[in-house]
């Protein structure tokens, strides 16, 4: 049992015992026994496979095309003197007849015994987290209109429900969002779990958790060393000017022109990313950029880092984090007034509110979340209808018997899906609105993927042919 995943109200170890089940069923069919040693692990690449002696080989991977290729020229690289291989081949987390087809053009789809889908749609990476690593979802939904990634969501939320029982509520918002339920069908009956028993195992279970006493003394000087990498970062000149500008733009400060340290990044040719985190930042808190000030950044980007990343302004502009001001006004003080997703007085070291993540700002979904565990969405209607995407709540009835009642002083459990991808300070966020004493609720996290705003940034830039 990982004791990471135990700590919480839900307890992760009975779905990740449940996905093992699944891998060890198809590891049986592999090896043809019970017994399954591992005996080397190796990232996919190109070109011949590392020298081990073993008979069976397995790949595991997500079902894209490009893989295949690579997948193809291991195996066609196998010197056919040594001894023969059992290939074998595991989608994760869906089969795929496009895949399979292109290993078949490569003339290499008969070398597989078994050509089969692992379902992983959510992983537990710790008692209160959980992920899809889809690393393409936002683009998927958002650009493509491929809901792919939507449907594994379900799938995954369905998992749960089979695993923990029944969702009675849920409430959504955004257009991506809507889907999920429909895509959910029918709830499943909840498997009840057996806990609690006081017998000589729950020693043994304490013994064996020995060994990670001893485990968290590396663990704490690992996170000394990372504390110490970051500060060099934090406390640079660069730093601070910044996150000084992302301050101005979040409380509304010089949104509406062009930003000289904007200039100066583009001038200096700063990495693209960050410039474009920047200008897509200053278009959302203005409710898109005027029209002049809009063209004047693309045409210093694409004079400066080269006319291949049109088609990234492009995906900025589909996906709504770069555009014009259409003649409206400026929704977005509304905003920021309504939910307080900005505080000057923010103590970062003894915080009474979520804004601390970001040194002032509150993060918007969070700020959703804390309100609709309290008060509720209807005290916010208006600002909610500004937002983009429509908003929802779908209940689910409850089997009969299983309508019980929290206790006194029992928080309720809620869990957040965050579609197209969660920060590491928006849990934070709802990990500090779950430490509340007064607060009412835990949090569970589930998303399609665990990222940063530079790698959200990069996921929608189209790489230069």
């Amino acid at each position: 049992m990982a004791a990471h995943l135990s700590y919480g109200r839900v307890n992760l170890n009975v779905l990740r015992e449940a996905v093992r089940r699944e891998l060890r069923e198809f590891l049986d069919k592999c090896a043809g026994s019970k017994e399954h040693e591992v005996e080397k692990m190796f990232t996919l690449k190109g070109s011949r496979l590392p020298a081990a002696d073993v008979k069976n080989i397995i790949f595991f991977v997500r079902p894209r095309l490009e893989l295949m290729d690579i997948i193809a020229e291991n195996v066609l690289s196998e010197d056919r003197r040594g001894p023969a291989r059992d290939f074998h081949i595991l989608f994760v987390p869906r089969r795929s007849l496009l895949c399979e087809q292109r290993l078949k053009d490569l003339g290499v789809l008969g070398s597989f015994i078994h050509r089969e889908e692992y379902s992983l749609d959510l992983i537990p990476f710790d008692g209160d987290l959980l992920s899809m690593e889809s690393e393409g979802a936002f683009k998927e939904c958002y650009l493509e209109s491929d809901q792919t990634s939507l449907y594994h969501a379900a799938k995954g939320l369905m998992t749960l429900q089979a695993l923990y029982g029944t969702i009675p509520q849920i409430f959504g918002k955004g257009e991506c969002a809507r889907y999920l339920p429909c895509l959910m069908g029918l709830p499943f009956p909840p498997f009840q779990e057996r806990h609690n028993a006081k017998t000589v195992g729950e020693i043994k279970q304490f013994v064996s958790q020995l060994p990670h006493m001893q485990a968290a003394r590396g663990s704490l000087a690992n996170h000394t060393s990372i504390a110490e990498l970051i500060k060099d970062v934090t406390t640079s000149e660069d730093f601070f000017d910044k996150l000084t500008v992302e301050q101005e733009f979040m409380s509304g400060i010089d949104t509406d022109k062009v930003n000289s340290y904007i200039e100066d990044c583009i001038a200096q040719k700063h990495p693209l990313i960050k410039v474009l985190r920047l200008v897509c930042l200053q278009s959302v808190c203005n409710s898109g950029l005027k029209q002049k000030v809009l063209d004047y950044y693309k045409r210093e980007i694409l004079q400066t880092y080269g006319y291949e990343h049109i088609l990234t302004l492009y995906n900025l502009e589909k996906a709504g984090l770069l555009k014009p001001q259409m003649g409206g006004r400026n929704n977005y003080p509304t905003i920021r007034k309504t939910l307080r997703l900005w505080m000057d007085d923010v103590n970062e070291q003894n915080p009474t509110d979520i804004s601390y993540v970001y040194s002032g700002y509150a993060p918007l979904s969070v700020r959703l979340a804390q309100l609709l565990s309290r008060p509720g969405w209807r005290s916010i209607e208006e600002v909610l209808r500004i937002l983009p995407g429509p908003h929802f709540e779908e209940r689910q009835p409850l089997p009969t018997g299983l309508q019980k009642k929290r206790q006194p002083g029992e928080n309720r459990v809620t869990l957040i899906f965050f579609l197209g991808g969660v920060t590491f300070a928006e849990i934070a966020a709802l990990r500090f609105l779950s430490q509340l004493e007064d607060g009412g609720t835990e949090y569970v996290i589930a998303t399609t993927k665990l990222m940063n705003g530079a790698s959200w940034i990069e996921s929608l830039m189209e790489k230069p042919f």
